[in-house]
């Protein structure tokens, strides 16, 4: 199995997913750059909001996971 796999088959909580992206970061800041950059990008919001996501959501679900790795690449 590949690593875009294991991460894409379980829900994460969103500071989670931010501080894989930032993992220099704090949990907070890793968090507010994450969201720049998922409203930096109007596809990647519409992408998201298809898949059920809110802003301010605290847990993402595999599909929602999946949409921001495959507009942002692999953390």
């Amino acid at each position: 199995m590949d690593k875009r796999e294991t991460q894409t088959d379980r829900t994460w909580g969103y500071q989670e997913l931010a501080l894989s992206y930032f993992p220099r970061s704090t949990p907070d800041s890793a968090s507010v750059q994450l969201r720049r950059w998922i409203r930096y990008s109007p596809e990647l919001v519409r992408q998201l909001e298809s898949c059920g996501w809110r802003a301010g959501q605290k847990i993402l679900t595999p599909r929602q996971v999946d949409c921001i790795i495959r507009h942002l690449g692999a953390p």
